[in-house]
């Protein structure tokens, strides 16, 4: 009898442990970073914090949370095929990333096909905008906001600045902020003395800045990218600019490029950022420490960008208590956290996340306080199109 009901009860047991085992639900991040190819840097960095966010996270669901990068090699092409093999290979639901602005619409139509969720740092407005869907959420403040919290500012503290000139890359992004510092400088009434357009490959700039000098700006407005804006800048710099002129990169990688240029160039040049690492919020205060103590290094934009859009995705699923991609998205419509920014508001209405936008300015090497001390924040805020003026429908 006493044998029998020992066997009865090791047969609960173990049915027990297996149907704990069976219902417990892998969670796997997918990280879409440009590892490779002209944006290699700062895919670095994004991949870094992406990974922090998933090792911190630890189990979920029951199970560890898992990490694979997928490299778009800076090419949007290349990043969907990438996405659609490990959508049905792998039954991939979640995905984090994507540098360029092209490879983040064409990654969130895939991810939204596959009933998943995309968060992104990429910065064209189409993307909770005209092309929204389901399954994309964008953490970084849109171009809209970018042109409103740099251009405007400026505009009013320095109302003698009248004349302004662009230097745009020619492709999604680039336009997109192209058309917003024109609608702000018809409503301050800037003259708009010039732009020159690039393509996405350009590293020589000389021509451009040669145009600009012709023009006699008050304000050189430099709308590229990553090493673009940052070249452009170097040989703005080394044209004697910022002797004739302001020079405003309206958006930066924050600490990662300023280090990259070095406090020379970058003195007196105004930059946007998404995110600076001396803002005191309790949540960057841990994220400075976390990165601090993972990497030896303060965090930069992409890293923070990417640690932050991994942590949300995480936090939502739990919030589901499940994978099923329409149930997490549901789950982050209009959840409010803490951010590396302070409270961040994820808008149901069209999946943007609202937070500060910064604009810095480079200090001299002399003012610096210790070697990431290259900028200080000038002003900061919210800038997003109204709920009623929205571009974003979902059926």
């Amino acid at each position: 009898m006493q044998v029998t009901t020992w066997k009865k009860l090791l047969s609960v047991a173990v049915l027990s442990a297996t149907t704990a085992v069976c219902s417990a639900e892998e969670v796997t991040i997918y990280g879409v970073k440009s590892l490779s190819g002209s944006f290699a840097s700062y895919g670095k960095f994004a991949d870094m914090g992406s990974k922090l966010a998933v090792e911190e996270y630890g189990d979920l669901l029951g199970s560890p949370v898992k990490y694979e990068a997928i490299d778009t090699e800076g090419n949007a092409g290349k990043a969907v095929r990438k996405v659609q093999e490990a959508i049905s290979q792998d039954g991939a639901l979640f995905f984090n990333g994507a540098t360029l602005s092209s490879t983040a619409l064409a990654i969130g139509k895939e991810v939204d096909k596959a009933g998943g969720v995309f968060m992104t740092p990429a910065g064209a407005d189409e993307l909770t905008g005209t092309d929204c869907n389901m399954a994309t959420f964008r953490w970084s403040v849109p171009t809209y906001g970018a042109i409103h919290e740099t251009v405007e500012p400026l505009i009013k503290a320095h109302p003698e600045w009248k004349r302004w000139y662009t230097i745009t890359p020619q492709y999604v992004f680039g336009e997109a902020l192209l058309s917003n510092a024109e609608a702000v400088f018809e409503a301050e009434g800037i003259e708009h003395v010039g732009n020159s357009y690039h393509s996405l490959q350009e590293q020589e700039f000389s021509g451009y800045l040669t145009n600009a000098m012709a023009a006699k700006p008050d304000v050189l407005l430099l709308l590229n990218f990553g090493g673009q804006s940052s070249n452009a800048l170097r040989q703005a710099v080394n044209f004697g600019l910022k002797n004739e002129m302001k020079i405003l990169v309206a958006w930066s990688s924050g600490l990662d490029q300023l280090q990259e240029l070095g406090p020379d160039v970058a003195e007196g040049v105004y930059f946007g950022a998404q995110y600076w690492h001396t803002v005191e919020t309790p949540m960057n205060n841990e994220l400075v420490k976390s990165v601090r103590e993972a990497y030896d290094m303060a965090p930069n934009y992409p890293m923070a960008a990417d640690y932050i859009g991994t942590k949300v995705i995480l936090d939502a699923i739990a919030k589901a208590g499940s994978t099923d991609g329409a149930a997490v998205a549901k789950a982050l419509e209009g959840t409010v956290y803490q951010g590396p920014t302070g409270e961040e508001t994820v808008r149901a209405a069209d999946h943007q996340v609202l937070k500060d936008y910064y604009l810095l300015e480079g200090k001299a090497a002399s003012e610096m306080q210790d070697e990431d001390d290259f900028a200080e924040i000038i002003s900061s805020g919210e800038s997003f199109p109204d709920e009623s003026s929205l571009d974003c429908t979902r059926s």
